[in-house]
């Protein structure tokens, strides 16, 4: 059966799933995984497994009796232990056929860099047997990985899509569940409250628009869109019914600054799961998603703007908060919240470690005394483990909310298992997310990417922009959207694939989880609800917000893809 067909099964029952038959995420995603699974043949399996455990030759030089071959390493390939390597013609001869050459690997102290790619040029290898006509291109893999792959369809579908699920789940469970509890720890503590009053204070209300965004933009990186939206909703609604005009501005940078961030900046679980799917640093991910999001804030304010002088949006009872309960808000003593040092810590503390680490490693060759084995360095790489840095932030709220409220243990217990029971579902979406793109990238449908080697970096940035907006418009969700589009997506995900960072791809697949917000996406119905709008509203504010936001994040990155590929960085 054709990858692309069974890709499109799998793409299908997600949506259908979702959509229809009103599934919950995780089960459609774990069906679509089953189905996919069941439907590969394989000599496909077998076909992934090579292309995760070879070598390409991306250069010989005979020199002295060997041949040092410098190869592009795959996504799961590490150097060879085995004194011996074969090379073969393509993937497929390595699934089928002898060996074209074999070559007998020189201890590892022999290995260079490659200044190109700033990658291990290994190995070099002296000739055993077989032809000597080594050519760039073809592929080397050493017989135990060979075997590995050649046995990989011996395994039972449900091992191959728990396996893929439990990968995923090392990957980022530890951080989706730190995150969850530092955000009901900003919710309960009164920070994320200190955060808006302490921006809004400095800014004044004419400045309250761009407050807003700020600080749902600092408040979605750790917190979900909709919890972002429900925490600073009544503030919104406080000002314009303090100010009596400008209700429609305040409502739309409230979604500007929290749904960008829920879609381009880790932890929140979206994001965060491309950037590993794609092999991209934490740290890197965080400092683009930023950027980018910079920009798509600024057209997004733009549009609340011209919008807010034509139209008037009416300030009206919800059944969240009664304009009463408003006032009550609005006029909460602050003495009653924490500093805003304090409520500032756990968002910024692992923004810190994490992206301080990230530059620090871009650096350490170009600095003498920064070497990997100084004190520093070791430091630098302890704290800004993503999972460490997450772990410290979360006990650091769990401390303050202590100190804040005075509560008890008993009460923090019953915060964090509320945080956790929340964070727990998405974390099963998540990781069934990873069992579903896991199964579709077994599929074959890499090999038929690898066959369009003409396709530039801004055709992939786009066509990726173009099958996450297809999903979330489909069905609703931006976070099923990414997980679904990064499993059609990942085999992009190399330098030499793609024509530049990886990271312009995340930052794709996350743009294109924007458009088109409407009547399927619960988060349209959050927004609507709360803020008082009536559906026909939403329609005409907030559907054409997402789709300007994420057209204006397509153009920035592929403006930064083409100018600034990063192809060099590790």
């Amino acid at each position: 059966m054709h990858p692309l067909f069974v890709v499109s099964i799998g793409v299908a029952i997600v949506i259908v799933g979702v959509l229809f038959v009103r599934l919950h995420a995780f089960l459609a995603l774990i069906l679509a995984a089953l189905v996919v699974a069941i439907l590969t043949s394989p000599a496909e399996i077998q076909k992934f497994g090579i292309s995760q455990r070879k070598y390409r030759v991306t250069q010989v030089q005979d020199h002295e009796g060997t041949v040092r071959m410098v190869m592009d390493v795959g996504s799961n390939a590490k150097p060879p232990v085995e004194s011996l390597v074969h090379v073969y013609e393509t993937v497929a001869d390595a699934a089928a056929g002898e060996p074209k050459a074999v070559f007998a690997t020189l201890p590892k102290s022999d290995w260079q860099v490659d200044p190109a790619t700033q990658k291990p040029a290994y190995p070099t290898a002296r000739f055993v047997r077989g032809s000597t006509d080594i050519r760039v291109g073809q592929i080397v893999i050493a017989p135990a990985e060979l075997q590995a792959a050649l046995n990989a369809p011996k395994k039972t579908i449900g091992e191959r899509v728990a396996s893929a699920f439990g990968s995923t789940c090392t990957s980022i469970g530890i951080l989706i569940a730190m995150a969850a509890i530092i955000g009901k720890c900003l919710l309960d503590s009164g920070s994320a409250d200190r955060i808006v009053r302490s921006t809004m204070k400095v800014v004044g209300e004419r400045g309250a628009p761009l407050a807003f965004i700020g600080s749902g933009f600092m408040l979605g990186i750790p917190v979900f869109f909709d919890t972002v939206f429900y925490l600073m909703i009544p503030l919104g609604k406080a000002l314009g019914l303090r100010t009596g005009r400008n209700y429609l501005m305040y409502v739309l940078t409230i979604v500007i600054g929290g749904t960008m961030a829920h879609s381009l900046v880790p932890p929140t679980p979206g994001p965060l799961y491309v950037a590993d799917a794609l092999g991209v640093d934490i740290g890197v991910m965080i400092l683009a998603g930023c950027l980018v999001g910079v920009f798509t804030c600024a057209v997004g304010w733009c549009f609340a703007r011209f919008m807010n002088a034509r139209y008037e949006l009416p300030l009206r009872e919800s059944a969240e908060f009664s304009l009463e309960e408003v006032r009550a808000i609005a006029n909460r003593d602050e003495s009653e919240l924490r500093p805003l040092a304090l409520a500032l810590l756990p968002i910024l503390l692992p923004v810190f470690f994490i992206a301080g680490f990230t530059i620090l490693q871009t650096l350490n060759d170009s600095l003498q005394w920064l070497q990997e084995s100084s004190t520093l360095f070791v430091i630098a790489k302890t704290l800004g483990n993503k999972n460490i840095a997450l772990t410290m932030a979360a006990v650091i709220g769990m401390a303050t909310l202590v100190w804040q409220k005075r509560s008890s243990l008993r009460e923090l217990s019953t915060a964090v298992q509320a945080a956790l029971a929340s964070g727990g579902v998405i974390i099963l979406i998540t990781a069934a997310g990873g069992a579903f793109g896991g199964m579709m990238r077994q599929t074959g449908v890499a090999g038929l990417i690898e066959s369009l080697p003409s396709m530039s970096s801004t055709i992939v940035i786009v066509l990726a922009f173009l099958i996450t907006t297809a999903i979330r418009t489909a069905q609703g969700s931006a976070t099923v959207a990414m997980i679904t589009a990064v499993g059609v997506l990942g085999s992009f995900a190399s330098p030499e694939t793609l024509g530049c960072h990886p990271v312009y791809l995340a930052l794709a697949i996350g743009c294109g989880s924007k458009p088109i917000a409407w009547m399927n996406d619960s988060g349209f119905w959050v927004i609507c609800t709360m803020s008082g709008m009536e559906e026909r509203e939403g329609l005409k504010y907030i559907t054409p917000l997402s789709i300007l936001m994420g057209m204006a994040g397509l153009i920035v990155t592929v403006l930064a893809a083409n100018f600034f590929p990063l192809s060099q960085v590790t």
